[in-house]
This record gives C-alpha cells, sequence and structure tokens, in this order.
C-alpha cells in the first residue's frame, strides 16, 4: 500500500476494511471472534477498543497456516471455526451463511477468466476436491486451472486442532499454507466441499490503492442499488458515496456527488442538491439542500431550505419552515419556525425565535479569546443588515436592529434600536497620490 497505516486499518465506504469484515462475522453470532494480527504492531488492536474481539500476535509472519496456527490455543469446542481475511471486505453475508451451512471442510471457490497469482483448486475425476496448488509451486497443466482458492474457509474445530500442528513449510515460499489442510481433511476421510459467491468482487483482496479505490466504488453501487429498490432516485448512481448509514423516505431525491457520513436520515420528499457533505444529519419531511451544503450534526425541520454554500455546524437546529442562504454559518444555534438567514451571515450559540429576519452580514460574536458566550433573538426580531451582536446579549421580542449597528446591550422588545457612528462629509478633501 505504500502507507504507513496497517493495509487492514485503510477504509471502504469510511469503515477500516477490517471493520467491515467484524461486521460480517458478527452477523453470524459467533461464540468468539479472533483477529491475528502482524504488520502495524500494536495499530490494529488500537484501532478497535471495546470490540469484544481477541487479539493474536503472529511473529514472525511465516505464511497463513502459521497465522491460524497461532490460534491453537484459544480453539476449543465442538462447533465450526471460520477463517475470514481482514483485506477482504465486501464478502456477502448470504455467502457466509451458506458456507457455515455445509458439513466437513468448506471453502469459498471462484473461477476467474484469469487465474494468475491465486491457488488453484485440484479435484479428481470425479470432481471432488483433493489439494490446492500455490501459484508459485503449479506445474504448468496446473496453471491453466481457473477455479481458484479465495482463502475463505469453515473447518469442523476438533478437526482444525488436529491439523494445523501437521502443516509443513516444504515449498517454494518457505511458508506453513493453510491450504494444506485440504490434502490433510482428505487423508483423513473428512468431506471438502465448496461454495461460490454471486459476484467476483465479493471475494477479491486489497494490496494496493488501485485495488482499494475499485472495491470503493463497487461497495458505493451496492449502496446505490439498495438506496435505489426502496424507491429513492439518484441522479447518477456512480457518483454517491456513503461512509455510514442512510436512511431515506419515499421521493426522496440526491444529486450527483454527495457524501453521507456517520447517521444520516432523510424524511419523505427531501431533495439534496449536487455536491452536498452530511455526517450525522436529521432533515425533515419536503426539506431541500441547494447543491455544496455541508451539514454536521445538525437537525432540520419540515420544509425549509437550506443554501447554496451553507456551512451547519454540530448542534444547530433548524424548525419548520427556515430558510438558510447561501454563505451562512450556523453553529450550536437554533431556528425557530419561519425564521431566515438568507446570506452571508454567522450565528453562533444563539437561540433564535420564530419568524425572525436575520439581514445580510449579521455576525453573533460569541466568543472572546477564552469564553463562550450566548445571544438571544426573540420572535418577531428584525435584524438589520451588517449588525454585530456581541454576547452575551438579548434581542426582545418584535425589535428591530437598524442596518449597520454594534449591538452590546439588550435590544428593548417593539422598539427601533441602532449603533452607528454619524455621518460627515468633508468638502475639498483629496485622496492620496502615489509618490514618484
Amino acid at each position: 500500500m505504500r502507507s504507513r497505516l496497517p493495509k487492514v486499518l485503510h477504509a471502504i465506504g469510511g469503515k477500516p476494511m477490517l471493520g467491515c469484515v467484524l461486521d460480517r462475522a458478527a452477523t453470524l453470532r459467533p461464540a468468539r471472534t479472533i483477529v491475528v494480527y502482524g504488520h502495524g504492531g500494536d495499530a490494529v488492536p488500537t484501532a478497535f477498543p471495546g470490540a469484544g474481539v481477541e487479539f493474536v500476535l503472529q511473529e514472525p509472519q511465516l505464511g497463513t497456516g502459521h497465522a491460524l496456527q497461532q490460534t491453537v490455543p484459544y480453539l476449543y469446542g465442538d462447533g465450526s471455526t471460520l477463517v475470514l481475511y481482514g483485506d477482504v471486505p465486501l464478502t456477502r453475508d448470504a455467502t457466509l451463511a451458506k458456507l457455515i451451512a455445509k458439513p466437513g471442510l468448506r471453502l469459498v471457490t471462484a473461477v476467474l477468466p484469469d487465474p494468475t497469482g491465486y491457488g488453484r483448486i485440484i479435484r479428481d475425476k470425479e470432481g471432488h476436491i483433493v489439494h490446492i496448488v500455490e501459484e508459485k509451486d503449479a506445474n504448468a497443466r496446473e496453471k491453466t486451472i481457473q477455479e481458484i482458492n479465495t482463502g475463505i474457509l469453515c473447518a469442523p474445530t476438533d478437526m482444525l486442532r488436529q491439523w494445523l500442528p501437521k502443516l509443513s513449510n516444504r515449498n517454494a515460499q518457505k511458508e506453513y499454507y493453510l491450504t494444506d489442510i485440504v490434502s490433510l481433511a482428505v487423508d483423513c476421510g473428512t468431506e471438502v466441499s465448496a461454495v461460490q459467491p454471486s459476484d467476483i468482487w465479493e471475494v477479491l483482496g486489497v494490496n494496493s490503492t488501485e485495488q482499494l479505490a475499485y472495491l470503493e466504488r463497487v461497495h458505493q453501487l451496492q449502496n446505490a442499488k439498495d438506496q435505489m429498490a426502496r424507491g429513492v432516485t439518484l441522479a447518477d448512481p456512480w457518483r454517491f458515496d456513503v461512509r455510514g448509514e442512510l436512511e431515506c423516505g419515499i421521493d426522496v431525491f440526491i444529486d450527483v456527488n454527495c457524501v453521507f457520513e456517520g447517521k444520516v436520515r432523510l424524511a419523505d420528499d427531501v431533495r439534496i442538491g449536487a455536491g452536498c457533505v452530511l455526517r450525522d444529519v436529521e432533515i425533515g419531511p419536503g426539506s431541500e439542500l441547494a447543491p455544496y451544503s455541508h451539514l454536521d450534526g445538525t437537525v432540520i425541520g419540515s420544509h425549509c431550505r437550506v443554501g447554496p454554500f451553507a456551512r451547519m455546524r454540530r448542534g444547530t437546529r433548524l424548525g419548520d419552515d427556515v430558510r438558510v442562504g447561501n454563505f451562512v454559518e450556523i453553529k450550536a444555534t437554533e431556528l425557530g419556525n419561519k425564521s431566515k438567514a438568507n446570506h452571508l451571515s454567522y450565528l453562533g450559540d444563539t437561540m433564535v425565535g420564530s419568524r425572525v429576519n436575520i439581514g445580510a452580514g449579521t455576525i453573533t460574536c460569541n466568543y472572546d479569546g477564552a469564553n463562550k458566550y450566548r445571544t438571544i433573538i426573540e420572535d418577531d426580531a428584525f435584524i438589520g443588515s451588517d449588525t454585530q451582536l456581541i454576547a452575551p446579549v438579548t434581542i426582545g421580542r418584535g425589535a428591530t436592529i437598524g442596518a449597520g449597528s454594534t449591538i452590546t446591550k439588550d435590544a428593548t422588545a417593539d422598539s427601533l434600536t441602532l449603533s452607528r457612528v454619524k455621518q460627515i462629509t468633508i468638502s475639498g478633501w483629496r485622496r492620496p497620490v502615489k509618490k514618484t
């Protein structure tokens, strides 16, 4: 990967690849989950605190069989052991469920037009699997076989404990191959069977950033298909990214190049414009985000319009029928029903009532360099353009603030408050000229 980050911590859909694999395993309700790690040291277990996973260090790294040998002290019971790979992130739950339902030693295999680099499945004349040969150990005839071993397998735990100590490193790579348990299973009369995935990408691993990018697109296209199957309209399924959870109502429209992170909920009839980025956002029915709006930790009511180019930060809540326009930034602020801030304003740590108009260029000055203070703007207030509200301050119900004012004291309800320098005109004044 040419990266300081361990490979399995590179992300697919906003989650480390190993996290994707652990999620797959969790759906099967295993008695225990063991992660064998080597490269990257403590970075791997540190990335999953409190995950209920046991981590086992493989040092040195002497092959897949050697990796599983490290788990022998942890394998117990008469059930089955499922082996997955931290860099194969997209295996479907259905494929794994089909695999563990079979008896004996079970393998996931696939048929590839170009099997180069993979171990080949060797079958006898009756079609039974008898052996797996790795690429470097295969002869010319064996290299023509197109059925490959994916590495994913499920084995009876008691048999696995017997097979693992018998693995040998007598091969071209001087490694302990896990695939050699196939021959051991055949020798002791254990049935060996295979299942195949519905799509090849389910078993593809990642060894480069190019392969990572390919599987990211595969993953996102599956997300897009799932959403469209539920009735969501996507302007372009190939330009759609979910890096968390996205829940949509009916008749939702999402334009191109939108990114959804964390947990996002879109109610019925919501429209999301091009280039929007949403993280941990909830949007009510009939609301619309105009293009290139960024929302983080925000709750929006029904029939609101936000953007374009609006930024809404954590702790922001909009009531119903609220308007937030272009180049408006809002942080830890509540706007009541039918209020509006249509352009070029900053509202931070503010409580805005209903039917309030925030004029262009309004700033709530909430930070003194050390502490944050709140501004309260009560119902039906009108804030003129280019106004600075120096918190803590309260604008009374129905108050009007004249444009260009700097307000440092509470403004009386139902009154006009303004603060301006007296305008003067100097006759005969000349602009400075540049000295030659």
